[in-house]
């Protein structure tokens, strides 16, 4: 039984590329090895929900794989992925963002953050509210060691795709303002991460730049393996 969905993954690339978008594979609760036979077929963006597996599996395969921590990040917690994440996809406070950058400085680093929206009808999901990102946006000049790379959000949980389109939409058009007021000569703030297995088509189409993509390569997640 192959450990990763080869046929799925060659198609999804296939839908990214003609919008210039990548791939991010969701190998949380997967093991070493199946992350291993997807770097084997030319995958190197993964992304983690836990910072302790994360930091395990960092351990254990090449060093050219790209880390993108996906899930809730704890201000805690953040130094023990700093010496090496790629980027950090829910940054949803500026405290935390402060952490990262005191981290990534300690490191001799700078991180490259995405600042999560509140889009989805759900009050689970976390998130900045669009007037709460234009305040952080302002303040993060501040930050010398990370970069604002862009935003992430995630629609909501429902059958009704106008609405997921909708969600996703409005993400855009915060992302194109936010670019324009803040970083309107530079070629930063360029990163788009929405879409998951069920709405990536969508998200394609609505501008993302990431998807972030696990159950279709993968299977089903096992989550009994998770410690």
């Amino acid at each position: 039984m192959m450990a990763v969905n080869l046929p799925n993954y060659h198609h999804v690339l296939g839908q990214c590329q003609p919008f210039h978008a990548q791939l991010v594979a969701v190998s949380k609760t997967k093991p070493a090895e199946s992350i291993r036979a997807l770097y084997d077929a030319g995958q190197r963006i993964f992304g983690e929900n836990y910072v302790q597996e994360m930091v395990e599996k960092e351990g254990l395969l090449p060093k050219d794989i790209q880390w993108h921590f996906i899930g809730h990040l704890q201000s805690n917690k953040v130094k023990y992925i700093a010496p090496f994440v790629s980027m950090i996809h829910g940054i949803d406070s500026f405290k935390l963002l402060q952490e990262v950058n005191k981290q990534a400085a300690k490191n001799g680093r700078t991180i490259d953050c995405l600042l999560q929206v509140h889009i989805a009808t759900e009050e689970t999901k976390f998130g900045f509210s669009e007037a709460e990102l234009e305040t952080v946006l302002e303040q993060s000049v501040t930050l010398p060691n990370i970069r604002i790379a862009g935003l992430m959000g995630m629609a909501s949980n429902t059958d009704d795709l106008a609405q997921v389109r909708s969600e996703f939409r409005r993400l855009k058009e915060l992302q194109v303002a936010a670019k324009a007021k803040y970083f309107p000569v530079t070629d930063e703030f360029r990163q788009l991460s929405m879409g998951m297995s069920g709405d990536y088509t969508i998200a394609l189409e609505e501008g993302s730049t990431l998807v972030r993509i696990g159950s279709l390569l993968f299977g089903a997640r096992n989550y009994a393996q998770k410690q």
